[in-house]
């Protein structure tokens, strides 16, 4: 069975009509009538039902359309696996990801790595904070990363998303009515925040845009995570400065607030990889992902 003839039958079998079929496929429609036929042949069944007016399946032909069209995907992933091994783009590729941004972007480049690299496998290696991932990117146990901004020499970083900053918040706050709070209302606030000590980019945002409000965050709590953080907020331990990710983390008596001006405080996270780092493979998922996380145009170094 010719995988030509099988895809042939899937295209008269979705368009149900020969022409259309045969212009799909690009060919003309007498060679691909000869298909259709040495496929019933060789099946020993009608697929079609031919009239002068319409085309329709058979019980048989309805029969084989699914199978068929598994084949085709099967081969289709055949071809790109073999395509990818004479280009090197084969093994394993460790990728280190933490916090809210850069669950919004692995899924998407994990999917397309998966589609278009098949003879890669993709390993995902949570840490607790982004600022982790370096050590190990530079110390070649993990390929690639998603960090915050800067790096460090001897790494090459890409932005491939920015992240305006949240206030967090408890539903019962006087502010919780408001859609937009300066940030120099929140300067006898409480805050809870991640440890000093774990290299969280938050952490360090949240101190230099209160800095530059013109007060020092009173930080009554540390959090390791950002949903022990959110926790700790909708429990009144005090407000939190969040990435705009972190709004897809929904915890009872907790909201979201933006903040007002017009410099609110963002956080370019960047894909990162080791400079020196030559892997085929690696460099095969870095273009997949320059597709489909590409830099966004509103950042700017």
């Amino acid at each position: 069975m010719e995988l030509r003839h099988l895809a042939g039958f899937v295209a008269v079998a979705e368009e149900l009509h020969f022409g259309r079929a045969a212009e799909r496929l690009r060919m003309a429609q007498s060679p691909l009538s000869q298909q259709i036929r040495a496929l019933e042949r060789e099946l020993g069944v009608r697929l079609f039902e031919r009239s002068t007016r319409s085309v329709r399946l058979t019980d048989a032909g309805r029969a084989l359309l699914g199978p068929a069209k598994g084949l085709l995907a099967d081969a289709s992933v055949v071809r790109r696996t073999v395509r990818a091994a004479e280009l090197g783009a084969v093994g394993r590729v460790a990728i280190g990801f933490a916090g809210a941004s850069s669950y919004s972007c692995l899924p998407v480049l994990s999917r397309a790595v998966t589609t278009q690299l098949p003879g890669i496998e993709l390993v995902l290696q949570g840490q607790t904070y982004a600022g982790e991932a370096l050590g190990q990117i530079a110390g070649d146990t993990l390929d690639m990363g998603f960090v915050s901004l800067p790096v460090r020499r001897g790494i090459t970083a890409r932005v491939v998303r920015v992240e305006p900053l949240l206030v967090a918040l408890p539903d019962s706050h006087p502010l919780a009515g408001r859609t937009e709070i300066a940030l120099t209302e929140l300067a006898r606030e409480p805050f809870v925040t991640f440890p000093a000590s774990r290299g969280s980019a938050v952490r360090e945002a949240t101190v230099q845009a209160c800095h530059e409000a013109g007060f020092a965050p009173r930080i009554v709590q540390e959090a390791p995570d950002a949903y022990t953080l959110l926790a700790l907020v909708g429990a009144g331990v005090g407000v939190g400065i969040v990435v705009e990710s972190a709004d897809t983390i929904r915890l009872d008596h907790v909201c979201f607030r933006r903040l007002a001006g017009a410099d609110v405080p963002v956080l370019p996270i960047a894909l990162a990889w080791r400079t020196g780092n030559r892997s085929a493979a690696l460099q095969a998922v870095l273009c997949v992902a320059e597709q489909v996380l590409p830099t966004p145009p509103t950042y700017i170094e």
